[in-house]
């Protein structure tokens, strides 16, 4: 890992992720967590004003650098915060043991997201939810392929981020069923369309899927 991404990065990410358009998505979506949640990607913290119904949050990233930045955060929140430095990828928790999975602007930079939703949906309860805001495809051509001619460079100046995953098809070829999808263009940046909403796992599926 270089200097950029290192130091660098981390903190450009937590100011690009404080933007008004991002931060007003938050709320909606976070308060719908409950019981035992696992977070991938917690980054610095941003969605930890928004918790409300948790009992405690399993705080998933493999930066240690952002992780630092969200210690103040950390401090004020009223319920029990676990750090697990990994990749979701790799969770290190036993199948069946959360209640929530949240994952806010992560789907675009992991470098295997089947295997990282694979992950997930082996850790959730037959009853959990995976509640997600994430960016990606667009369905207007012209947009798409900006999207495809951008996203190497993005790749590589933003941490691994794809702006051109259709993050819908990734969800549901990993065995989840998705309820309540919104999709829209994010005005201030026209490369961004979101994709916001809660997947369950398939009726009558096994959540003990192998790699």
């Amino acid at each position: 890992m270089n200097f950029y991404h290192k130091y660098l990065f981390p903190k450009l990410l937590d100011l690009t992720m404080k933007r008004q358009g991002m931060e007003k998505l938050r709320p909606d979506v976070i308060h719908k967590a409950f019981g035992t949640v696992l977070e991938i990607g917690f980054g610095s913290g941003l969605n930890l004003p928004y918790y409300t119904h948790i009992l405690k949050l399993y705080a998933l990233d493999p930066s240690s650098e952002l992780y630092d930045l969200a210690k103040k955060r950390i401090s004020k929140a009223s319920f029990s915060i676990e750090y697990i430095q990994a990749s979701a990828e790799d969770i290190p928790l036993p199948p069946n043991s959360i209640d929530t999975v949240i994952s806010t602007w992560n789907l675009c930079s992991i470098p295997h997201p089947e295997s990282a939703l694979k992950e997930i949906y082996r850790v959730l309860k037959p009853d959990g939810k995976f509640i997600f805001i994430e960016h990606g495809k667009s369905p207007r051509k012209s947009v798409a392929q900006w999207q495809k001619w951008l996203t190497p460079i993005s790749k590589r100046l933003a941490g691994g981020c794809h702006i051109n995953r259709k993050i819908d098809n990734l969800i549901t070829d990993a065995g989840f069923e998705i309820q309540n999808l919104k999709t829209f263009q994010q005005k201030s940046t026209p490369l961004m369309f979101m994709y916001t909403g809660v997947a369950v796992l398939k009726i009558g599926a096994s959540n003990n899927i192998m790699l």
